[in-house]
């Protein structure tokens, strides 16, 4: 795989530790991590919360760790190293951050594990990234409003290895552009 490789899913979907094993296992990579530009904002930030005013500050900044996640992924791929990206991009900014993407190919995979094991994870989990979403909440924004492009993998009962094997092999219907 070559270009960027853009995996999404929900919190505790595995994106993070899939995104480093796919990197890994690949000849020339970095990764991505979208959340990187969400922390590197010290005052001001506004956090994305499901009650979110359209429009308003805490969605343009989500925008914009979305154009620096792009522009970054494009610039390694420019400089020969596959870029994979890693985010909870759901819903109409799936289609959207396709759009911000410049370098081909570019892969679209979305880890779609069961509800059940996605609360297994966030419980087992040092870190907790729900706060004031629920598993259920952000699970049926992705089942009911995220377009289904690229390659959808229900991760649930794969290991790591598992996951990337299938990502992998899966490369083609995972080609978006």
């Amino acid at each position: 795989m070559d270009g960027v490789v853009l995996v999404t899913g929900v919190m505790a979907a595995g994106k993070s530790t899939v995104a480093q094993a796919l990197a890994e296992r690949l000849p020339r990579a970095a990764h991505v991590r979208g959340d990187v530009f969400r922390r590197m904002i010290v005052s001001g930030r506004e956090e994305y919360l499901p009650d979110a005013v359209p429009d308003g500050e805490a969605e343009a900044q989500l925008r914009l760790r979305y154009r620096l996640s792009a522009a970054t992924a494009d610039a390694y791929a420019r400089a020969g190293f596959t870029a994979v990206v890693q985010d909870v991009v759901l819903g109409d900014d799936l289609a959207a951050y396709v759009d911000l993407v410049r370098a081909r190919p570019l892969h679209v995979v979305v880890l779609a594990p069961s509800p059940k094991t996605v609360a297994a994870r966030e419980a087992g989990r040092a870190k907790t990234g729900y706060g004031a979403w629920t598993v259920e909440r952000l699970d049926a924004d992705l089942r009911a409003a995220t377009p289904r492009i690229g390659l959808w993998l229900d991760n649930s009962e794969l290991t790591v290895a598992q996951t990337v094997d299938a990502i992998v092999s899966g490369r083609e219907r995972a080609r978006v552009f």
